[in-house]
């Protein structure tokens, strides 16, 4: 018989010399496989491989076989392909059929001992030696087939890593070669499989060889940790089988489960297939206990583990997740071993038990069999992991915050979030919107969006309509409970919540299957989407009270969840104008799902996302236009172009313009069809039935934005436009004419070519008389006009002959229908009726405009001039290529023309003549002044009167407006009006005409930017008016002249900053913006401004907090390092030079926001000495702890131990500064006290000696009291101070103490040097001048009070007596 075969620790072991202990099986006589030659080779491969099949299958166990086989495997690298195929064929087939004999050696075994044969021992025996010889055979085998599968995927990998470097190295495979990944499924599945029979017959006891497991698992982890072999399913498969047999069938649990976690640990790669691996073990064998084993070991180890190790944290949470997904019930019953974690520090740790939570609460809870008690106990569970979500999206981390509202919307997904939990959790995520972190806002929208799409409440959700069918069904419920008419609202209530409540345990028993409550929620869905309540006021029956109940509170769940969505509107409004683009995305989507489901206010929400097509950010444009095509753009062309113009109709001014930006881009792309603009041309031309006046201004103002992009699309119904928009529809929808004015300015030029042939008077006569009629409402007459008159520039050929004769037609209007008329000479003005003023206002707006747009007519012409120009020139250079006989005579003209400068003079000719025209429009060339320019001094004159402008309002709004265009035509005249301007900007009562100053403010800024530059201090001061639209509009226009440098900033551009805490939202908004667009020019301005703003601030009365949140905000744009370095120098050099306590709080509160580096923390502690003196206050000395600890959290070893030192070094700095300055503050308390003690001896004895006793008599009893009382105070009061003073001189000498017996009770006496300096009140020895000055002093007030001397000059006699000189003033006063 054979000796036994151990598994050695490697295969190299089997060849150790074993000449002394025959008890296992080693390697005798290797053969030197590499000195073969390959015949020979194969001639030993092919020997092997007989021998194998022609002998037993125990045969392996023999010395020689053995001994060959070992040699074959250890040089299997080196075999050629068919060797290795028929070596891997022999061993494995041999171990496959090794498997089944095992089976029938245990049922021959049984047979012989059943036997009642004489030689009943010798069966036995031969049966045992089998059975050996089998053991040994099926170890050997396995062990060389476990090393051929090591050594072949080691081979494996390294050709695999070297044709990823060569790729060209592959050649061509022999026609022989095998394929490796088929044989290595086979080899692994055999293994698996020799696993699950019974080796207990084998071995002889339940568990096999301890050192045959390990060899197993051992290398079955090491090939767990190849990732191109997890890859092949069937050799994963197979691991999987391996691991999970031989830990849970055979007991190999605690090393399993070590082996696992450091795997997960290690590898990512592995976390699913090793839950695989053990939710397989867990279903075939239904135990447990490697897993519960895993649950326990991870949840033993310390949270702090996991904040090191990262990776291990993320691996670990996904294998958390895994199996809670495979094992949902098994992990349910052992989650209490890991929720401790929740309170770790390990973010990753925590964002998995929420995923965790999630799986178990959408699959542990499934089925309601079992007895009552054990499901009461699991819905108990339930409740209590619902409880433990809600509270994570309080968590401190915005990934755990943000993963719990990604878990709701997974359980709102699989519909296994209940109807009474349904509003909480709508009310957490519409709370999570304003959440600081973006990720987090991100999965709150998603969230909602989940709820809209899976709500049981139907495919309608207006508030309006769940409160017509609950009450309904309200009353329907008082119907079926006549016995209770007393039953109050609160009982109600209280019933609602047993039966839909708060999710707790009897809400659970009583919704049942979650399919049933769906479908009990879907069966009520038609009568609420219906929503409007019927007429006849008949519901259906749904039986029994309890379900009638259960209906009502469905219905309350549904209305609270829809006026939950409809509160999120302000919230999602603001999203919107957020500056991170997935906020604005998944807004868009959330308010595109609550259209869908008619949530209120969402229309109006969606509305508001129109201008964000002129975004920056290519996704947030394409969300917008994806948005608007879906809710706006139909199949139908009707119902598109209603859709269009109803938005046209409602929209204000900054809508219509993104809605013009948005139509041009989309009739560019063709996503407006010719059918859909056919559609409203005809609601424009009342074609369809029910078209209102209203919808054909809206529809003729949609094919106008249409027209910007392609002005073809007004060519086919000019007539139209003219008949309908001038007609008789006009004077229904007063705004039709201006929309048709619009037009007519939209036209190509052939077809103003085309109109002015066939309509042009009549068109030219309509225009006119909607200037100087009076057809139109008053508030509507300017909007019109404005538009008429840039229509008759457009298209009038001479637009100045038409425009002076509309200027004298409203001249006459205003002057020749009037009773009376200015008179100058007097000086006095006759006061206008309202209707003149009415005329006048229409006559100034006029002219004014009429001005504006010839400026701009005569800047067209000019274009149209240097246009015409430039294309003349390059066809004559054109010519000129084509022409080369001339070629040198033109070249000669050219240089003639270049030499004498004739092409520029004609630039400046053209440049001359336009700056002459432009001023003529207001002064004038000549002597005499112009149409317009005998208005202007009229108009100024005018605009002086301050008292007849606040008589009439309009009037001083239209004046202004007009002298404003004016001012903006001529710089004469806007440098001789300036000052007029600013008194207007800044006294008008009215917010209208302030506002109106202010933005041509801006205008002027541009236009004339010398004239404007002295005044710029006033332009600020606009940041502060009263009115919120005089603020906004000035924050508007300097922001647009600062942003395009059209104006430099200069030191005033704090009241900017100070509007960052308007009380305003908007105007707060606008600000923020403008500083984050100021923080993108060039190397950040905010960074060189921010000190200048810091001091000015703080000279201002402004708020602890506001100042806080605007320097904390400009701090916040400053990204660089290397700027952020800088400002801890400039901040810390600004102390010395101040001597402010606040203004020290407010410069160590800005240190405080900076982003310190190594280096800035280096530069602040080389700047101590700067500083030093402001260490004394309490806040200034917080704001320096708060940045220590900043320092703290990113300094390497080396500068966190000097940070610490730094820090100790101020704190006792801080002590000591704030102990002197409280011992100084006492000293001069207590001086002041002795100078009026002193003052009032001294007054006494002069009256006693002048012989008045008036002031004797008037010192009371009580007077002296309070006298003597003060006195003690100050002694006690001295004593500490003179404790204080020793603690910080320590030179001081030892304090001796006398008791004396009289009044002046306990006095403390101290001796110091000469070298230290004392109290005034406690005299020492001084040297030099000083010392003679505090002498004489002293000597005087003693005479004066007829003291003894001081306690110097007195020392040596107060000793022996016991009696000082305060002791003295003490016995004189009393």
């Amino acid at each position: 018989m054979a000796p036994s075969f151990v598994f050695p620790q490697s295969l190299t072991s089997l060849e150790e010399d074993n000449d002394s202990d025959y008890t296992r099986l080693t390697v005798q006589r290797p053969f030197p496989i590499s000195s073969l030659r390959p015949p020979e080779l194969e001639e030993l491969v092919k020997g092997v491989s007989f021998d194998l099949s022609d002998k037993e299958l125990f045969c392996v166990e023999e010395q020689e076989v053995f001994d060959r086989v070992y040699s074959l495997v250890k040089g299997f690298a080196s075999l050629s392909p068919g060797c290795k195929f028929n070596l891997v064929e022999s061993l494995r087939s041999n171990l496959s059929v090794l498997l089944p004999n095992v089976e029938s050696l245990s049922r021959s075994r049984g047979s012989v001992s059943r036997d009642d044969g004489h030689d009943e021992s010798g069966g036995e025996q031969l049966v045992a030696d089998r059975l050996a010889s089998h053991r040994n055979a099926f170890k050997i085998y396995t062990f060389f087939l476990v090393h051929i599968l090591l050594i072949e995927e080691s081979s494996s990998s390294s050709d695999k890593n070297a044709t990823k470097v060569v790729a060209s190295s592959r050649k061509r495979q022999p026609v022989n070669s095998w394929n490796w990944e088929p044989q290595r499924g086979r080899i692994m599945n055999l293994i698996a499989n020799s696993l699950e029979i019974n080796l207990s017959l084998l071995f002889g006891s339940s568990d096999p060889d301890e050192n045959y497991l390990s060899f197993i698992m051992k290398n079955a982890f090491l090939m767990f940790e190849n990732a191109l072999l997890l890859k092949d399913s069937d050799a994963k498969d197979a691991l999987c089988r391996i691991i999970g047999t031989c830990a849970t069938k055979y007991h190999y649990i605690a090393q399993s489960c070590a082996s696992i976690l450091h795997l997960i640990h290690k590898y990512d790669f592995v976390v699913t297939h090793l839950a695989d691996a053990v939710a397989g073990a867990e279903k075939k064998y239904a135990d447990g206990s490697m897993v519960i084993s895993l649950i326990r070991e991870i949840g033993r180890t310390n949270p702090k583990d996991y904040v090191k190790d990262t990776v291990g944290a993320e691996n670990i949470g996904r294998f958390l997740v895994e199996l809670a997904d495979r094992l949902p019930k098994l992990i349910s019953t052992n989650i209490g071993l890991l929720v401790p974690h929740f309170g770790g520090e390990s973010y990753k740790i925590r964002n998995a038990l929420v995923g965790v939570l999630g799986k178990l609460i959408a699959k542990a809870f499934n089925d309601v069999e079992g007895e009552v008690s054990s499901k009461s106990t699991r819905l108990r569970a339930k409740q209590a992991m619902l409880e433990i979500l809600l509270e994570r999206c309080r968590d401190v981390s915005a990934y755990t915050r943000s993963r719990v509202l990604q878990v709701w919307a997974e359980l709102c997904e699989e519909h296994s979030l209940s109807i009474g939990l349904w509003n909480e959790v709508a009310t957490v995520a519409s709370g999570r919107l304003e959440d600081k972190s973006a990720i987090v806002r991100k999965s709150a929208l998603n969230l909602l969006i989940m709820m809209l799409q899976h709500n049981p409440f139907g495919p309608q959700l207006r508030a309006a309509s769940f409160e017509a069918t609950l009450e309904q069904y309200k009353k329907k419920l008082n119907e079926l409970t006549p016995n209770r008419p007393s039953q109050n609202p609160d009982d109600l209530q209280s019933d609602n919540d047993v039966s839909c409540g708060d999710s707790g345990v009897e809400n659970e028993e009583s919704e049942g299957d979650p399919k049933d409550q769906d479908s009990m929620a879907d069966s009520c869905l038609p009568h609420v989407a219906d929503g409007m309540p019927q007429v006849d006021n008949s519901v259906p029956d749904f039986g029994n009270v309890e379900q009638t109940r259960t209906l009502v509170a469905s219905l309350e769940a549904g209305l609270r969840f829809s006026k939950c969505i409809s509160d999120t509107m302000p919230t999602l409004v603001q999203l919107m104008a957020s500056s991170s683009s997935s906020d604005v995305e998944n807004t868009i989507l959330l308010l595109m799902r609550c259209r869908q489901f008619q949530i209120d206010g969402s229309e109006a929400c969606l509305r508001k996302m129109l201008p964000l097509v002129f975004s920056q950010d290519k996704s947030i444009y394409e969300a917008v236009e994806n948005a608007f095509i879906t809710i706006y753009i139909r199949k139908n062309p009707v119902e598109t172009a209603k859709n269009l113009l109803n938005l046209a109709i409602d929209s204000n001014i900054g809508d219509l313009a993104a809605l013009e930006f948005i139509l041009g881009a989309l009739v560019s792309k063709g996503d407006i069809t010719a059918s859909m603009l056919s559609a409203l041309w005809d609601f424009f031309c009342f074609n369809i039935s029910g078209t209102t006046a209203e919808q054909s201004r809206g529809a003729l103002s949609v094919l106008c934005m249409a027209a910007k992009s392609s002005p073809t699309v007004l060519s086919s119904h000019l007539q139209d436009i003219v008949d309908i928009g001038f007609g008789r529809w006009a004077k229904v929808e007063p705004l039709l004419a201006r929309t048709a004015c619009l037009a007519l300015q939209r036209l190509s030029e052939e077809d103003k070519k085309k109109l002015l042939s066939t309509n042009g008077n009549r068109v030219f006569g309509i225009l006119e008389g909607l200037v100087s009629g009076f057809s139109l409402p008053e508030n509507i007459w300017y909007a019109a006009a404005d538009r008429a008159i840039a229509a008759l520039y457009t298209i009038h050929p001479t637009p100045e002959t038409i425009a002076a004769n509309l200027v004298k037609k409203s001249l006459k209007s205003v002057f020749d229908s009037s009773g009376s008329e200015e008179q100058p000479d007097t000086g006095r003005y006759d006061v206008p009726t309202s209707v003149q003023v009415a005329k006048l206002s229409r006559f100034l707006f006029i002219v004014s405009h009429v001005a504006m747009n010839q400026l701009v007519y005569i800047e067209s012409c000019v274009r149209k001039i240097q246009k015409a120009k430039a294309k003349k020139e390059k066809m004559v250079a054109e010519d000129r290529k084509f022409d080369e006989n001339t070629a040198s005579d033109a070249q000669k003209d050219d240089s003639i023309n270049s030499e004498l400068g004739l092409a520029a003079s004609e630039d400046a000719m053209l440049d001359s003549l336009a700056e002459r025209a432009e001023k003529e429009i207001v002064l004038g060339g000549g002597t005499e002044k112009n149409l317009i320019g005998n208005c202007a001094p009229f108009l100024s004159k005018l605009c002086r009167n301050f008292g007849l402008m606040q008589k009439y309002p309009e009037l001083q709004a239209s004046g202004m407006l007009a002298l404003c265009r004016l001012m903006i035509i001529d710089a004469e005249f806007c440098e001789s009006n300036l000052q007029l301007l600013f008194t207007v900007v800044e006294n008008a009562p009215s917010e209208t005409v302030r506002s109106n100053c202010t933005i041509a403010l801006g205008d002027l800024a541009v236009r004339f930017p010398n004239l404007l530059e002295p005044w710029t201090e006033n332009m600020y001061a606009r940041l502060r008016d009263q009115s919120v639209s005089v603020r906004k509009n000035a924050v508007l226009v300097l922001s647009h002249l600062i942003l395009n440098d059209m104006m430099k900033v200069k030191g005033y551009i704090n009241e900017m900053a100070i509007r960052l805490e308007d009380e305003d939202e908007r105007i707060s908004n606008l600000a923020r913006l403008f500083f984050h667009e100021l923080s993108k020019k060039g190397s950040n301005p905010i960074y060189n401004l921010l000190p200048d703003i810091l001091g000015k601030l703080s000279c201002q009365n402004l708020k602890g907090d506001s100042f806080c949140n605007i320097m904390q905000f400009l701090i916040g744009s400053i990204k660089k390092d290397k700027q952020m370095e800088a400002l801890v120098e400039k901040l810390c050099n600004r102390f010395t030079g101040v001597s402010d306590i606040r203004q020290w709080e407010y410069i160590s509160y800005c240190l405080s926001q900076l982003a310190f580096t190594e280096k800035s923390m280096r530069k602040l502690m080389e700047s101590f000495k700067a500083y030093e003196h402001v260490l004394s206050e309490d806040t200034v000395m917080e704001h320096f702890r708060n940045i220590i600890n900043k320092g703290k959290k990113f300094a390497k070893p080396e500068l966190k131990s000097i940070i610490e030192e730094f820090e100790e070094k101020i704190i006792k700095f801080h002590n000591e500064k704030k102990e002197l300055v409280l011992a100084e503050k006492n000293a001069q308390v207590h001086q002041q006290k002795v100078d009026n003690l002193g003052t009032f001896m001294v007054t006494k004895k002069e009256a006693e000696e002048s012989g008045e006793s008036e002031i004797t008599e008037a010192v009371s009893f009580g007077a002296i009291y309070n006298l003597k009382f003060e006195i003690d105070q100050t002694k006690k009061q001295l004593i500490s101070l003179w404790t204080i003073l020793k603690f910080l001189h320590p030179k001081a000498k030892t304090i001796k103490s006398r008791t004396h017996s009289d009044a002046s009770g306990e006095v403390t006496e101290l001796e110091f040097d000469e070298d230290e300096v004392q109290s005034s009140l406690l005299h020492t020895r001084v040297a030099g001048a000083s010392k003679s000055r505090m002498k004489k002093k002293q000597h005087k007030v003693s005479k004066k009070l007829n003291l003894t001397p001081p306690l110097e000059e007195t020392q040596g006699q107060s000793e022996g007596k016991g009696e000082r000189w305060d002791d003295k003033i003490a016995s004189d006063c009393f």
